[in-house]
C-alpha cells in the first residue's frame, strides 16, 4: 500500500474516534463489505499505519491531578549521551510522552503527578539524578484546551 486511498482514509478516522468499533460497524461506516475492511485493517496495521489500540483514561479521576511540562538540558549534545538519557526515560511511568526537540533543551517531556507535593519530590529524586542532566525547566498546565490526538486525515 503504498497511498491511502478514501478507503483507508475513513478506516483510520472512524478507528481514531472509536477504535472498539467491531469489523461489521467499521465497514457500515466506511461502505464496505466485512472482509474487504477487515482486510484493509489487518494491512494498515502491518504496515505500521495503526500502531496500536488504547484506552483513553481520565487522568483526575485516578488521582493524577498535576500535568508538567519538563525540559532537561543534558551537559553535552552527543549521540550516546542522548541514547543514554532516552533509555531511562523510558523506563519511568509518570513520563507520559517525551520529544527530542530543538532550540534551548534537549527533551521536553510531559510529567504525570498526584499533586504538587508529589511532583516537586518526583523531581528532585528522580529527574534531576538522571543520567547528564545540566538543569530542568517547569511549566504546569493550568487546564486543558483539547487533548483528543487524534490526527487529522
Amino acid at each position: 500500500m503504498e497511498t491511502l486511498d478514501k478507503f483507508d482514509l475513513a478506516i483510520l478516522r472512524e478507528l481514531q474516534a472509536s477504535a472498539r468499533l467491531t469489523n461489521a460497524e467499521l465497514a457500515q461506516r466506511v461502505g464496505l463489505s466485512a472482509a474487504p475492511c477487515w482486510r484493509r485493517v489487518r494491512v494498515l496495521e502491518e504496515q505500521g499505519y495503526i500502531l496500536g489500540y488504547h484506552a483513553e483514561i481520565n487522568r483526575h479521576k485516578i488521582g493524577l491531578g498535576v500535568l508538567a511540562f519538563v525540559r532537561l538540558d543534558a551537559e553535552r549534545h552527543s549521540g550516546d549521551v542522548a541514547r543514554k538519557l532516552e533509555a531511562e526515560i523510558q523506563k519511568i511511568p509518570e513520563i507520559v510522552a517525551c520529544h527530542y526537540i530543538s532550540g534551548t533543551g534537549t527533551f521536553e517531556l510531559q510529567v504525570v503527578s498526584r499533586d504538587l507535593e508529589s511532583f516537586s519530590q518526583f523531581a528532585r529524586d528522580v529527574l534531576l539524578n538522571l543520567p547528564h542532566v545540566k538543569d530542568m525547566h517547569t511549566s504546569f498546565s493550568l487546564g486543558e484546551v483539547k487533548t483528543s490526538g487524534a490526527l487529522p486525515l
